[in-house]
């Protein structure tokens, strides 16, 4: 799908728990997706935050990253599109300065928390051997994304990034930073709140073989089927990582797309489910985003 458009804002492109810009500054995280959106008219960014940490944390650091693209760019504000815990950090920058965000988008956000992040944490006795030996281990394959993206002196913290996933981690930040979050579980939020608009879409894993196609061999997605497996209060409606209605944000776009959580930025390699396409959902929430003059 091609739309022509022009947005008044740039993008900026927030990637989630051990995300990157880019590897070795040839493969995205978001897949063909700064393309796709740069094709209909958007000036995009690609946030470079730590890969693994807190949300306040990273927070402050695509604050820093905002600042420079508004200096760069001579724009007032930006609309920010996260995927997975990078939705958080967005929430934060527009909850603290809300003057220089015009839109946050949440793409199979962990807005209240993720059950699978529930059972990590609860494998590990805080301050005992396995904690540590998962820290070190966590720590280290963190510090090597980052190299290999760029950006060696972002600073990682593997255990403080699964402590902030956690339904209570989550939930504790949420009684800091409400904005556009439903007052219902599976409701929606305000679509417009303390001056930012909020918007969400997210995605299930679809057990139908035949509308995976080649995705039933993409090992990323058998990884994120047998973690789906693990989900106890929204069993069958979830992505592998997050549940579908612990994602909803603001105004709820859809929620049971038919995309694994990697499948949402068109991971691996562009490898998703015959009967969704990823790249075009990006593509027309800039439409959505043009319609409401961001």
């Amino acid at each position: 799908m091609t739309v022509q458009t022009q947005l008044k804002y740039p993008v900026v492109l927030v990637h989630g728990l051990f995300g990157f810009d880019k590897i070795a500054g040839i493969y995205p995280y978001f897949y063909g997706i700064k393309e796709a959106l740069e094709k209909a008219g958007a000036t995009v960014f690609t946030a470079s935050i730590s890969a693994t940490n807190g949300n306040e944390v990273r927070g402050e650091q695509l604050l820093d990253f905002v600042k420079e693209v508004l200096k760069q760019t001579g724009k007032e504000k930006v609309n920010l599109i996260g995927h997975s815990q990078g939705p958080l950090a967005c929430r934060y920058v527009a909850a603290m300065h809300p003057e220089l965000v015009a839109s946050v988008t949440s793409i199979n956000g962990v807005n209240f928390g993720s059950e699978f992040a529930d059972l990590l944490r609860s494998a590990f006795t805080p301050g005992e051997l396995p904690e540590s030996v998962v820290k070190t281990a966590m720590e280290a394959f963190a510090k090597f994304l980052t190299a290999i993206s760029g950006n060696p002196d972002l600073p990682q913290d593997p255990i403080a990034a699964l402590d902030a996933l956690t339904t209570e981690g989550v939930a504790k930040f949420n009684q800091k930073y409400p904005q556009g979050l439903p007052d219902t579980w599976g409701g929606q939020g305000k679509e417009f709140d303390n001056g930012v608009y909020y918007y969400s879409w997210s995605g299930i894993i679809d057990t139908n073989v035949i509308n995976q196609g080649p995705n039933n061999l993409d090992p990323s997605h058998i990884a994120m089927l047998a973690c789906s497996m693990l989900f106890k209060k929204e069993y069958a409606e979830n992505d592998g990582m997050v549940g579908r209605y612990a994602s909803h944000l603001g105004k709820v776009i859809r929620s049971d797309y038919s995309l694994d959580h990697l499948d949402a930025v068109n991971q691996i390699g562009g490898v998703v489910p015959t009967n969704s396409d990823a790249v075009a959902l990006y593509v027309e929430h800039i439409e959505r985003l043009k319609s409401k003059g961001l």
